[in-house]
């Protein structure tokens, strides 16, 4: 485990510089960068499924001010506007979602809510249940972009599009913006995906064999043995070592 945990710690001291954030290295981070925002990087989290050039790719076409916009105009400026699962309507639908959340304080309000009472997942499952308050609209794109309220870790999906977007939030570095004060990096989970699970399983890290919360949370514990305080610190070395193909 020792030589795991040195040649993790050198890959993150080399990835944790902002040149790992280029067209050669596309990550939607380097839009949500772009404008240091933490509705706008809302948004590029949770599109941020499939094929990582056609994330980067849409994400790059979206102004980050469109949440600011009444929804006449939205329907203007994103005429023809679709991604994956998502039609033109699911897009409107959620940057009207948008618009209502800075209306009432703004994300990182109403996470703090649940988080200040029960931990990150249900700071997570405030946040998708006022999303959801706060539109009527419905579609399985939609849905299927904002997710389930967490009711149980047991039978919870892996959530990685908002475990990311936490890391995003919460971490400062380098890569990670950190806009948000009050929030224990060390309560943080892992944003397991594909390329995290896979490398975890190669590298002995993580047992379990279905790519799940309690996978996440799992993975998150055994980091917590490398660095108590900063567990997530791995997250995107990790996640290029798969990437890259590395092992």
């Amino acid at each position: 485990m020792k030589k795991i945990k040195a040649y993790l710690d050198a890959e993150v001291q080399a990835r944790n510089c902002i040149d790992e954030l280029c067209i050669e290295r596309p990550d939607p981070l380097m839009i949500a960068r772009s404008s240091m925002d933490e509705h706008h990087a809302l948004t590029c989290a949770l599109f941020a499924y499939g094929n990582v050039k056609a994330i980067v790719a849409f994400l790059s076409k979206l102004d980050f001010n469109l949440c600011d916009q009444n929804e006449e105009t939205l329907r203007s400026r994103l005429e023809g506007k679709y991604y994956r699962f998502q039609n033109t309507e699911d897009i409107v639908q959620w940057f009207c979602t948008l618009h209502s959340l800075k209306a009432i304080g703004g994300a990182e309000k109403v996470f703090m809510q649940g988080y200040t009472s029960n931990g990150v997942l249900e700071g997570v499952t405030s946040l998708i249940s006022v999303l959801y308050d706060l539109n009527p609209y419905r579609s399985s794109g939609y849905e299927f972009l904002i997710g389930k309220p967490i009711v149980s870790v047991l039978k919870a999906s892996a959530m990685k599009r908002w475990m990311m977007y936490l890391r995003w939030m919460v971490r400062d570095d380098a890569l990670d913006m950190g806009l948000w004060q009050g929030v224990k990096r060390s309560d943080l989970i892992m944003p397991l995906d594909t390329h995290t699970f896979n490398v975890s399983h190669r590298l002995g890290l993580l047992k379990r064999r279905q790519c799940d919360m309690r996978a996440a949370v799992e993975l998150t514990e055994v980091f917590k043995q490398f660095d108590p305080d900063d567990p997530l610190k791995y997250d995107f070395a990790l996640y290029r070592i798969g990437q890259e193909k590395l092992l």
